[in-house]
């Protein structure tokens, strides 16, 4: 009786084992996107600089991700991203991602893979970005111990008292009137960053063989880049 001691078993054979170079794109760029998102928010976080460049960046990797390998895999970088920060920063610190940056990476890559037009991307971002930003501000508000929607309140109440001064009315806002400007200032904030998301992308996507759809013919003149 012989043993064959020269034959063994090759990695195709075993089950489980054997990857399609799809599937190991997937993981890779699941894997470094996902880390790069993560980067990204402890910068936004902790540096006391760029922070208008870091917010700008946060959606896009995982959007990106979407578009070139589907919703599924969109979905496993936002998780590999909050799980990653989770152990970084905490258990509260580091889900904040998902508010509103990796809701947003989700529905800007859904949409932009189907090609929906700008006005529906841009209106529902606009409203997870404006939700999203309050669930954020009362988290940050039990980190610290503090209610911080009185600093915007603040802005409100400024921008308001500037109104009253340039155009000389002869009223005071009450505390509700306040709350309201304080929220338009939000979703202001909101459709501008929206609106610079989008444009970004048009701007970089294509060059990196990710397809964006075309922006509508009222906002075509405000952008003045070049996809290709």
């Amino acid at each position: 009786m012989t043993l064959n001691n020269n034959k063994s078993p090759k990695s195709s054979d075993l089950p489980g084992v054997s990857l399609s170079k799809r599937k190991a794109l997937k993981i890779v760029e699941s894997s470094y996107l996902a880390a790069a998102t993560s980067l990204i928010w402890i910068a936004l976080y902790y540096l006391p600089i760029g922070g208008a460049i870091f917010r700008l960046a946060l959606p896009l990797p995982l959007a990106l991700l979407q578009i070139r390998r589907g919703v599924k895999t969109g979905v496993d970088g936002v998780m590999i991203c909050v799980m990653l920060l989770a152990v970084l920063m905490g258990p509260l610190r580091g889900p904040l991602v998902l508010f509103p940056y990796g809701l947003l990476s989700l529905w800007l890559g859904y949409s932009w893979q189907r090609g929906w037009n700008w006005w529906l991307s841009w209106s529902v971002g606009v409203s997870i970005g404006t939700v999203g930003f309050l669930v954020r501000v009362l988290v940050l508000s039990i980190l610290v111990g503090e209610n911080l929607w009185v600093i915007i309140t603040r802005a409100g109440a400024a921008l308001l008292e500037k109104g009253i001064d340039i155009f000389n009315l002869s009223f005071s806002p009450d505390m509700t009137q306040v709350q309201i400007v304080a929220l338009c200032l939000v979703i202001t904030q909101e459709i501008v960053y929206i609106l610079c998301l989008h444009a970004l992308a048009y701007w970089i996507f294509p060059r990196l063989k990710a397809s964006m759809p075309e922006p509508p013919a009222l906002l075509d003149s405000l952008l003045s880049v070049e996809s290709n």
